[in-house]
């Protein structure tokens, strides 16, 4: 039997295949192979920013929906770019840090009705009485340097581009609404133009995807050929975090129950961001679920790791 189960910027590939002695002659590429994918969820972890959200009052207004704003009367985001993330983390510039938040995000562009000429203080006017009208307030507004930026990596300056604004040329405005039902975080960039705005509704990520026991996982390649993981790294980086250990040491179980069993395991990325980078992260992963498995007992002879431009159906060797 052969499987291969998979991760990445999203997604790492892993081809599982009897021994030698113990299997057929390898078949052609073309011929199906059964594949499993392991997903690689976002990170958690956030930047130790020293900002004390305690120093802002608690609101006990009833909101309206999310994402709670509307546009003033004369503006329209019509035609413009618009985008709701069910949960994402978005860093929020406050008194020149990014402070990380997790949880619901909608963002937009918008610019003045035809024939309105825009006012960035009459737009910022309506939006800062809102904010009041929540029971918030105001809590920053400044350049965000342009290293910092870069630094934030394609998962912010593309995934959030209809709402990020020119960042790079303005300064941006933050707004906050302390509220027991989840902080309500706003960014706000204007232009002489136009503008952009991203609501965030702080809220923690309800896991929905559970550990597979080495058990289930034979029964799911034995029924259906595949099986699907979990596995979560850092950002933009290769390390495995913590809460994936114990989906890697069913994963090692697995293998020591069946000792005909050989791992190859491929690393392949979307298309967003540059390329040889995203190449060279996958691959880097890839390496990293193979020494995670040694380094839980599994002799190094059955591991394989590929590089990305590899074939995504390979038999493993």
């Amino acid at each position: 039997m052969r499987v291969a189960i998979v991760t990445a910027l999203g997604i790492i590939t892993l081809l599982i295949g009897c021994k030698k002695a113990e299997a057929p002659p390898d078949p052609p590429v073309s011929k199906a192979t059964s594949t499993a994918e392991v997903v690689a969820a976002a990170p958690t972890t956030r930047q130790q920013d020293g900002f004390d959200i305690n120093q802002y009052p608690m609101s006990d207004v009833a909101l309206p929906a999310f994402p709670y704003f509307s546009l003033p009367e004369g503006y329209t985001n019509q035609g413009y770019g618009r985008f709701t993330k069910d949960f994402a983390r978005f860093p929020f510039w406050v008194n020149g840090n990014a402070h990380w938040v997790e949880g619901k995000f909608y963002g937009t562009t918008f610019a003045p009705v035809q024939g309105k000429e825009f006012s960035e203080y009459e737009f910022k006017r309506n939006f800062e009485a809102l904010v009041k009208q929540m029971g918030g307030e105001k809590v920053s507004e400044g350049r965000i340097p342009g290293e910092e930026v870069r630094s934030w990596g394609d998962e912010i300056t593309m995934g959030f581009v209809d709402g990020l604004g020119d960042i790079y040329n303005n300064p941006a405005t933050t707004y906050l609404v302390r509220h027991p039902g989840g902080n309500i975080w706003l960014h706000l960039v204007t232009t002489s133009a136009g503008g952009k705005y991203i609501v965030g509704h702080e809220e923690a990520l309800q896991p929905t995807a559970t550990l597979l026991v080495a058990s289930d996982l034979k029964k799911e390649i034995d029924g259906t050929g595949k099986v699907a993981l979990q596995v979560n790294f850092a950002t933009d980086k290769t390390d495995i975090l913590p809460d994936s250990m114990p989906q890697i040491a069913q994963v090692v179980q697995l293998l020591k129950d069946d000792t005909g069993l050989q791992l190859s395991v491929n690393g392949h990325t979307d298309n967003t961001g540059d390329a040889q980078h995203n190449q060279q992260l996958s691959e880097g992963r890839a390496k990293a679920v193979v020494a995670a498995l040694v380094a839980q007992g599994v002799d190094a002879e059955r591991l394989q790791a590929r590089p990305s431009d590899s074939c995504w159906l390979c038999w493993a060797s």
